[in-house]
């Protein structure tokens, strides 16, 4: 496995015990269809979550949810619209989230978690 990925992963991981420790379900992982993929769909209460992860060793390149540029944005509202249609969701209420991961190897792991991010 490629570091970049391993380090995804990593990222994926820890951002679900970070949202589980916050009382969400997880409903869905990294799912797939032609238009793309979602990191994780969740439930916080009666809104459904679609988190996109973003995971940094460093901030040489800006804040992680800076990498979800508007395209990034619209590509995820496609797959989850196509995310509702495929599991026969009505509509309900959707939230968009970014979870940030910075995983440095001289410091703790930090989590933010932006609710509501796009």
């Amino acid at each position: 496995m490629r570091v970049k990925d391993a380090l995804g992963r990593f990222g994926e991981d820890t951002a679900v015990r970070h949202l589980l420790e916050g009382g969400m379900e997880i409903v869905d992982r990294n799912w797939r269809c032609a238009a793309g993929e979602v990191d994780i769909v969740a439930r916080d209460g009666s809104c459904l979550v679609f988190c996109e992860v973003k995971t940094r060793s460093g901030d040489r390149y800006g804040t992680p949810a800076a990498a979800v540029v508007p395209a990034k944005a619209a590509r995820i509202r496609r797959v989850a619209a196509q995310w509702l249609h495929d599991h026969n969701h009505e509509l309900v209420a959707l939230r968009f989230d970014v979870v940030e991961v910075y995983r440095r190897w001289d410091r703790p792991i930090r989590v933010e978690h932006l609710r509501g991010a796009f």
